[in-house]
């Protein structure tokens, strides 16, 4: 067990999927409100609360993988480790950095605002503590995770991350009713099309309305740990948060069960199509 994550399943896996929770973090500092303008329970906007908790079947089922515990609003690990916005630093670290649109919007490697609380800090940080939180939390988790893929690869030849997040609830469009889930490859950048669509089939088996890539396609750590090319494959996938929590979207409700279900679901069926592929591969 590293401080900051929590590493679940055997090394090597016994699957070629590899499960990441990275945005469900809830193990606040608890001095957070010496440099936060707000509490630790204000900050549950920036959480996919309980999303750890929707991995719990595929845990049970053997699949191996990470559940970040470090907030979200402490460091984001979706985000590149330069993806900061220069202005909630003291002194510039480096020479200016190409920001993501998240970053520009203040959702970078450290939060910096919200839509709904406005700025979140109280000071600027130091280069030092932004760097603390990188080798404390980000870089440690991302190295981790590198490797679960890579001793995937080494057992079965290709491997296969299920990024699991959770999203607020969709507005529909022109009548129609939002998607309840949704699938992200980076525009097919990190997965094959073919694994995309299991994933879709299967929740939509389930009873889900699905969407790909809209609204969400996915972030750095598909880009890091995808390689498409290379038999190497991720996929995010993004569940509404109604689905799984109560009226008040902060506690589990009744519904977790059944996304618990879906969630080893998409494990299985994504595992068969990757060793089918690679016992094709190797009949070839």
């Amino acid at each position: 067990m590293h401080a900051s994550f929590d590493r679940i399943g055997a090394t090597p896996p016994a699957f070629p999927i590899i499960i990441s929770v990275p945005h469900a973090g809830r193990d606040y500092p608890c001095d957070i409100e010496k440099y936060c303008q707000y509490s630790s329970s204000r900050l549950l906007c920036l959480e996919d609360r309980y999303a750890d908790l929707l991995a719990d079947h595929a845990w049970l089922a053997g699949y191996s993988g990470l559940v970040s515990r470090t907030p979200r609003a402490i460091i984001d690990l979706n985000r590149a480790e330069h993806d900061l916005d220069p202005a909630m630093l003291t002194t510039p670290a480096g020479p200016p950095a190409l920001l993501s649109v998240k970053a520009r919007g203040g959702l970078g490697l450290i939060p910096r605002r919200t839509a709904g609380l406005g700025e979140l800090w109280r000071r600027r940080f130091t280069p030092t503590e932004v760097e603390a939180r990188i080798t404390g939390h980000h870089r440690p988790y991302h190295q981790a995770l590198g490797a679960l893929m890579q001793h995937a690869v080494e057992r079965f030849g290709t491997a296969l991350l299920l990024d699991v997040h959770s999203m607020p609830p969709l507005s529909g469009t022109s009548g129609q009713h939002p998607p309840q889930i949704v699938i992200g490859d980076r525009f097919g950048k990190s997965a094959s099309p073919m694994l995309t669509e299991i994933a879709c089939a299967t929740a939509r088996q389930a009873g889900f309305r699905v969407a790909v890539n809209a609204p969400y396609a996915g972030g750095h750590i598909l880009d890091r740990h995808g390689r498409r090319d290379d038999g190497i494959h991720a996929l995010q996938i993004e569940v509404d948060r109604q689905l799984y929590l109560d009226a008040t979207l902060s506690e589990p409700g009744t519904g977790i069960d059944c996304i618990k279900a879906l969630i080893a679901g998409l494990a299985a069926a994504l595992s068969r199509a990757l060793t089918i592929e690679a016992l094709t591969i190797a009949a070839e």
